[in-house]
């Protein structure tokens, strides 16, 4: 349904003109000759927006939009004010407002271009707050995720991008969100009701992450017993999210290049061409350019890839994000485990704030856990099993890192290089030792 505009606007000829325009773009519009007039139809309807002159007689613009805005708190409002009453405007703004026009309008577009940012803008508020409903249970709230002056610029560009088509890019070191943010493009996008797929390569052999990938038909390989869809058939609609792309063998590049050109993939064993509607969004923490270069990725599956590419920095580039962070995640496993936290000491705090988060945001969500575990009231630094800020080493690598290397490196030595032994060995996933792998150069 086309958004619902109410127009107050007590001059005839400006507001049979402005209605004009709207209904030519293909909003449904109510209008109101006054402001007591506009407040009535306000009250008794829903409306996405509300553009209103500012100076009206009995009850003004700005009147309007601060008793509107206490029955409707969800609806933007754009004002319209004479040209050389910008002081007004600001006012207005600061009232809430979300832009303001000038009259005599100089071009309908300028009133084209106003409205659709402010109703985009407003979209988009609305699905990262239903997103952030979504998601609660698992992750950090989308306005936690993007929190610090690092991050607000990601932000910006996540909103831009995600009602498109265009392949997205993701790149920053392990445990910084990629996935979350794969999650809030598809969420924010017209594919929002269709599938998100999520497929980390890194933890599948090359056979394993092409028959995942295309799926595969009945005796393509032994086991094979029955025809099977693939990740991407499953995606068809939706988006499909390629965690750590850079782990892909050149000959499954090869078909993953050719779903990017012709849309259209064939099974293993198969010959049937299957098309598929699909939006890709992948995700790395290697330089991908340099792992072309040296021959390791193919170029043009890079430009492919690469159309739309966001780098998200490391916790460590965004300390203000550290406690608050902390605390969430002190917040939801203190309700999981049935436990009443009163907080975190200022000590631990300072601990926090001091470590170098190889892990980011992954890692400082498992201390935490840890912490609460430990913890009875409130999270003393004895609670949080890494060292303090004096313990860093000059090159930033703390004791712990360094003590988590040894291990594993030993481990690994112990099991032949045997990963998934090497991972029930020390009690974590797979999928975390290979990140460790990969943070530590082994």
């Amino acid at each position: 349904m086309p958004p619902a505009v109410l127009l107050v606007e007590d001059d005839a000829v400006v507001r049979s003109v402005l209605t004009t325009v709207l209904k030519e773009d293909g909003y449904r519009v109510i209008e109101a000759g006054n402001g007591r007039e506009g407040l009535e139809k306000l009250s008794d309807g829903v409306f996405d927006l509300v553009i209103t002159d500012l100076r009206m007689p009995e009850l003004s613009g700005l009147d309007l939009m601060k008793e509107g805005r206490k029955e409707k708190p969800e609806t933007r409002w754009i004002i319209i004010t004479a040209y050389g009453s910008i002081s007004n405007a600001v006012e207005a703004m600061k009232a809430g407002a979300s832009d303001y026009l000038t009259k005599p309008f100089r071009d309908p577009d300028e009133l084209r271009h106003v409205i659709r940012r402010v109703l985009r803008e407003a979209e988009a508020e609305q699905r990262i707050s239903l997103l952030s409903e979504e998601l609660g249970k698992h992750f950090p709230p989308p306005e936690m995720i993007f929190l610090g002056e690092s991050m607000k610029s990601v932000q910006q560009m996540v909103q831009e991008v995600a009602p498109t088509t265009a392949s997205v890019l993701i790149s920053g070191s392990s445990g910084t969100g990629k996935e979350l943010v794969a999650r809030v493009l598809h969420q924010l996008s017209p594919r929002r009701e269709k599938p998100f797929v999520a497929v980390h390569c890194a933890a599948l052999s090359e056979t394993l992450l092409e028959s995942e990938l295309f799926g595969h038909e009945r005796g393509a390989f032994t086991g094979a017993v029955n025809a099977r869809k693939g990740r991407f058939e499953l995606a068809d609609g939706g988006t499909i999210f390629l965690d750590e792309v850079g782990e892909i063998a050149p000959t499954v590049q090869v078909k993953l290049l050719r779903v990017l050109q012709e849309r259209e993939l064939e099974r293993v064993g198969g010959t049937r061409t299957i098309p598929v509607d699909l939006r890709i969004i992948s995700a790395t923490n290697k330089d991908l350019k340099a792992e072309e270069a040296a021959g390791r990725f193919r170029e043009d599956l890079y430009y492919r890839l690469n159309v739309f590419p966001l780098h998200l920095p490391s916790l460590t580039e965004r300390r203000e994000a550290i406690i608050p962070l902390a605390e969430y995640f002190a917040g939801k496993f203190s309700a999981s485990l049935a436990k009443k936290i009163s907080g975190i000491s200022s000590e631990a705090q300072s601990i926090l704030l001091g470590y170098a988060w190889p892990g980011n945001i992954r890692e400082l969500q498992n201390v935490i856990e840890r912490a609460v575990i430990l913890s009875s009231r409130q999270i003393e630094s004895r609670h949080l099993n890494i060292e303090s800020p004096a313990e860093v080493s000059p090159n930033g690598a703390g004791l712990l890192q360094i003590n988590e290397r040894e291990i594993i490196q030993k481990v690994l030595k112990e099991v032949g290089e045997n990963r998934k032994q090497a991972a029930e060995k020390l009690g974590i996933s797979l999928r975390t030792l290979q990140y460790r792998i990969k943070e530590y150069g082994l």
